[in-house]
């Protein structure tokens, strides 16, 4: 991931970076659920779902795969529109996060990895979650992740980008 930030110019992040549907949900902000998880309003089920812990809830509420149906196929052309989306997207959902609880403590995680089909896009995911002392971490051992790019970002991450 340090690759493809290094290589792609996210200074100047900003809201027209983000697509529509994903703009809506940042704007949307945070709840808190029953069990004191942290999930963005606007991917909240109107069904309360059951998990194994706060980690879990956060994580699969929060978690999307960012739009890229209208990006170019080529991997040098795709690649930079995508970290751009995906960090424009993190750093609004942080900014809201902040201003709903008070703290930074959520953070965002990205991946990229190339798709399991014939045409094998790049494509992303983002969730959120807020570490906790008596939970794992979400992903062990980030750093030794090789089948994808992953990155951890926090609200100060962000202060460089937008």
């Amino acid at each position: 991931m340090r690759e493809l930030l290094r290589a792609t110019g996210v200074s100047g992040l900003s809201h027209h970076d983000i697509p529509p549907l994903f703009r809506d949900v940042a704007e949307r902000g945070w709840a808190v659920t029953a069990a004191g998880g942290r999930v963005l309003t606007g991917l909240r089920p109107e069904t309360p779902g059951r998990y194994v812990d706060r980690l879990a809830e956060e994580t699969t509420v929060n978690g999307r795969g960012m739009t890229d149906y209208d990006l170019p196929a080529a991997p040098h052309e795709r690649a930079p529109l995508l970290v751009r989306r995906c960090l424009a997207y993190v750093c609004a959902c942080l900014r809201k996060a902040r201003e709903e609880f008070g703290d930074s403590r959520v953070r965002a995680y990205v991946s990229m990895s190339y798709a399991d089909t014939d045409e094998g896009l790049l494509t992303s995911n983002v969730t959120y979650c807020t570490p906790l002392a008596d939970v794992r971490p979400y992903i062990p051992g980030l750093e030794q992740v090789r089948d994808a790019a992953v990155a951890e970002i926090s609200l100060e991450d962000c202060r460089a980008w937008w």
